[in-house]
């Protein structure tokens, strides 16, 4: 999630841009509203409802571990042929202009593309 570049206009090029952007916006959110909600369930039901209060609760907390796991799990998959075949030729185009990258050129994962798409950005010489 953090090695994905935080670049809006990769949001027209990559559906995998707004993945990561609602699984940074849950990562962040949700547990502090995971504990409104818990606090305020108690507050105006009482004890009577802990139970239920609980269940919301944790239900609201683990939805940002379903975030985080889906997108690990989506990071080890490889890539589509036609991006795969981008990125191939991403790869050597950072190489050519003296930017001596190791990634899987065989079988590109989304993983790799994301550290390819970082360094490209973190480097404003090499343009893809």
């Amino acid at each position: 999630m953090e090695l994905w570049p935080k670049k809006a206009e990769l949001n027209h090029y990559f559906d995998e841009y707004r993945a990561v952007q609602i699984g940074r916006l849950v990562y962040r959110y949700l547990p502090a509203m995971a504990l409104f909600v818990l606090i305020m369930q108690l507050y105006f039901g009482g004890a009577d409802i802990l139970a239920q209060a609980l269940v919301y609760f944790l239900f609201l907390l683990s939805i940002p571990l379903q975030a985080v796991v889906m997108l690990g799990v989506k990071a080890d998959k490889f890539l589509p042929p036609a991006l795969a075949d981008w990125y191939r030729r991403g790869v050597a185009k950072v190489n050519e202009q003296d930017g001596d990258i190791k990634l899987s050129i065989r079988r590109p994962r989304y993983l790799d593309l994301a550290t390819l798409l970082n360094v490209s950005y973190a480097n404003s010489r090499y343009r893809l």
